[in-house]
């Protein structure tokens, strides 16, 4: 059996059960399980390695001496000890900061974590289902990380989850682009699911020439995730790509005054896509100095962004436009900021259906430095490929060679290509620091209408409907006489 037919397998299942409801809830259930079954794994490793290694985890709690043996415990049995034993311990687990950081991970994963089923049969088959994949084999273990992401992209269409899930397309040319070094710090301050630290991981390890060089990595990347199915959803895809000790918060990145940060919490490089759309208290927005005081959380993240980089730092971060031509009091003042402080160097604006079916909202990649104040900035639009005219689908989804025009580009920007195009800094200050700056080179004008030209073309459009309908349904009366 192959591992995707495996993974619908173990779908079917949790369809069956009356615990289980939607994706997201499918998806957590699974997660949690293959946490303790990778865990396992490279405890197995760890003590193979570490004749003093001891496992945090109760003996009959682990993996191997509850869930391994496919003739092992099921039915209610199994409920009750999953329930009443594995995810009350666990949850209880001591710990103090003396303690092993790989055995710090398991309270962490299990603190807000769940068992939704409701049938120990169905339990039991789910188990033995995951048992069929061996971790321990390289091309099992290779194979099952691209199960995982097409897992993680499931959540694009979980409702609000789909928030924590940033295509690999993407996360990989970020990081291509920023081309982090062995020896420096990468951090993602709202990671959700670890997919610019899992790409960041991929492009270190191409690096690595000595054993001196792979300890480095690990502890390399910092992330911090405020909700639990992320959370859980992180730690498992960084230990399936070998990070032992996954440095990842469960906390909130904005909770913390701006204004205590040193040194020591500054990074070289910074990646995210910080969640947008959404509304932070009053509490949270006093972390920041009150002309940056905003509800809106993405602007929050820039500012947080600024005063967590190193000089030299180097930054990809993905924004709305909404960020980009937006000109309330706060919004002007990050953006006044980042220009005067930071050398905005280069604005990416990605087609429509990046992020489909989560949102449809145009986003932007900002790439700056903290090296000096910006004097202008190169934008690049990328196009939509030919026989795709109103963005990207599910069917049709955004692919690595669609981001081939602007790598051309990148290192070669005299080069003539009207996706290209420039602003100085003198024309952004005229505009007041918008930067939604369209492209001259496509040669027809956009028009652009305000709130009350669009809600009269609107209403008039609504007027000419009813009317249509008016008339209609007088037809339709004529011929039922």
């Amino acid at each position: 059996m192959t591992i995707t037919s495996l993974i619908k397998s173990i779908q079917d299942i949790m369809r069956q059960d009356a615990g289980v409801d939607g994706d997201a809830q499918r998806i957590s259930q699974l997660v949690w399980m293959l946490f303790l079954k990778v865990y396992d794994v490279k405890e197995a490793e760890w003590e193979l390695f570490e004749e003093s290694y001891k496992s945090i985890i109760p003996e009959d709690l682990r993996w191997r001496n509850w869930a391994e043996d496919e003739e092992g415990i099921t039915g209610d049995e199994l409920l009750e000890f999953v329930n009443q034993r594995l995810f009350k311990e666990l949850k209880d687990l001591t710990v103090d900061e003396t303690m092993d950081k790989r055995g710090l991970i398991v309270k962490s994963v299990f603190e807000d974590s769940y068992n939704y089923m409701k049938s120990g049969t169905l339990l039991r088959q789910l188990i033995n289902k995951l048992n069929e994949i061996d971790f321990d084999e390289y091309e099992d273990r290779h194979a099952f990380n691209d199960i995982y992401e097409n897992i993680l992209k499931d959540l694009q269409s979980a409702g609000n989850a789909g928030e924590y899930y940033t295509p690999r397309v993407l996360t990989d040319f970020i990081i291509e682009i920023l081309n982090p070094q062995i020896g420096e710090q990468i951090a993602d301050f709202a990671c959700g699911t670890g997919g610019f630290l899992v790409s960041s991981l991929n492009h270190l390890e191409k690096q690595i020439k000595t054993v001196e060089d792979r300890k480095m990595i690990q502890s390399s990347l910092f992330g911090i995730e405020k909700k639990p199915l992320p959370h859980l959803l992180c730690m498992t895809n960084l230990l399936l790509h070998d990070l032992d000790t996954p440095n990842i918060l469960r906390d909130n990145s904005l909770g913390t005054n701006v204004r205590d940060y040193t040194e020591k919490d500054k990074y070289d490089v910074i990646a995210m896509n910080p969640p947008f759309g959404g509304v932070e208290e009053v509490g949270i927005q006093i972390n920041f100095p009150t002309e940056f005081r905003t509800s809106e959380t993405a602007d929050l993240f820039m500012a947080l962004i600024m005063y967590r980089l190193k000089e030299n730092g180097r930054v990809g971060v993905v924004l709305p436009d909404g960020f980009l031509f937006g000109d309330d009091n706060s919004k002007i003042a990050i953006k006044e900021k980042l220009l005067s402080e930071f050398n905005l160097h280069t604005i990416v604006r990605v087609p429509n259906g990046v992020f489909a079916p989560y949102t449809s909202i145009a986003t932007n990649v900002l790439f700056f430095d903290k090296t000096k104040p910006t004097e202008k900035i190169d934008y690049y639009q990328v196009p939509l490929p030919e026989g795709i005219k109103n963005g990207f689908t599910k069917t049709r989804p955004f692919r690595p060679e669609h981001l081939k025009g602007v790598k051309d580009w990148w290192n070669n920007r005299d080069k003539e290509d009207k996706n290209a195009y420039s602003v100085t800094i003198e024309e952004i200050e005229k505009a007041k620091y918008n930067l939604d700056f369209k492209n001259p080179n496509n040669g027809k004008e956009e028009k652009e209408y305000s709130l009350n030209e669009l809600l009269t073309i609107m209403d008039t459009k609504s007027k000419n409907i009813n009317k249509l309908i008016g008339e209609l349904s007088k037809v339709l009366e004529g011929v039922e006489e």
